[in-house]
């Protein structure tokens, strides 16, 4: 295993991973709830669709690049360039009508912005990790060359 996906321990990819799944099914119940778009002005209420679509973007992201994590992790391979080892672009959530949004909406639209960012802050560090790593075998052929 690379020395990049060490970065990234077991047990944290499972904690984040239930996050992620108890995240999207409180915003897919959230956001199915009729009761709050039939209270709410038009502007805001096509506001609050388009916020529960980035949410959800946010979360599949987010719970695909998880699953590639754990893919790695139990040894299956994955091409380094296979999109699915990136963490997708998620565009961040408009901030202009969401105080009018239900309280629960916007603590679910916050959580899913927090998990996400953590998601880009160690993908971008397992990146960086990546770039500086060389395989064992590498190293052993190159002191070899170093020792005559």
């Amino acid at each position: 295993m690379e020395s990049s996906h060490l970065l990234i321990t077991p047990k944290l990819l499972n904690s984040l991973y239930t996050e992620a799944m108890v995240l999207a099914d409180e915003a897919r119940a959230c956001f199915d709830r009729d009761v709050y778009v039939a209270d709410m002005k038009p502007t805001v209420a096509v506001a609050f669709s388009c916020e529960s679509l980035r949410v959800t973007t946010r979360l599949m992201h987010s719970i695909a690049w998880l699953l590639a994590q754990k893919a790695l992790h139990a040894g299956e391979y994955i091409e380094a360039d296979d999109e699915v080892t990136v963490l997708g672009y998620a565009q961040a959530s408009d901030e202009f009508l969401r105080d009018e949004f239900p309280i629960e909406a916007q603590n679910i639209i916050m959580a899913s912005e927090d998990l996400y960012y953590r998601l880009l802050r160690i993908s971008e560090g397992l990146a960086r990790a990546s770039v500086d790593y060389v395989p064992e075998p590498l190293l052993m052929v190159e002191r070899l060359r170093q020792a005559f």
